[in-house]
């Protein structure tokens, strides 16, 4: 039996307010779907047409895993920083009422507040070659990730990011 309501799908009422805050009431087809996988601790491989969620069906069950601990537990990986910035933008409506805190990293600009946000972040969302700049820099650890999404896997690998993907991988 699906499940069709947010509640349904054992999202936490704090990340049911934030949503309802946007405008969001029920989840879409691909959330219903992929929520209870991502829930279980499972990989998963989502694809959906632009405008269905997407973001919300990885964002919202990652939101709901997580508990605030200042080190990161969470990368999410995408290939230019506007993606970057619409994800952000997006977990911090989502997770409002959670004190979770997140960093968003992409280059072309000072590394300086990045390394800051890192510092107390609970998620980082960045692209391949800042997220490489700080791992090598070690102004991030990965050592007590729990969740890793590539978010748009394939336009990272058309455009080349597979060397920095496997990098970050180990």
């Amino acid at each position: 039996m699906q499940k069709n309501t947010f509640k349904e799908l054992g999202i936490h009422s704090n990340i049911i307010k934030a949503l309802s805050e946007c405008g969001i009431k029920e989840p879409t087809d691909i959330q219903k779907q992929a929520i209870p996988i991502i829930k279980s601790g499972k990989d998963i491989i989502g694809k959906s047409k632009t405008g269905s969620g997407k973001t919300a069906a990885f964002g919202i069950p990652l939101l709901d895993s997580l508990k605030p601990s200042g080190r990161v537990k969470a990368l999410v990986l995408v290939p230019t920083r506007e993606l970057a910035i619409q994800i952000s933008g997006e977990f911090e409506k989502f997770g409002k009422h959670t004190d979770l805190k997140f960093a968003t990293v992409f280059g072309g600009v000072s590394m300086f507040n990045q390394i800051k946000a890192i510092k107390k972040a609970d998620i980082v969302i960045g692209t391949p070659g800042r997220i490489l700049d700080h791992l090598n820099r070690k102004t991030l650890r990965l050592s007590e990730l729990t969740h890793f999404v590539l978010d748009e896997a394939d336009r990272m690998v058309d455009m080349g990011f597979i060397k920095d993907i496997e990098k970050i991988l180990r």
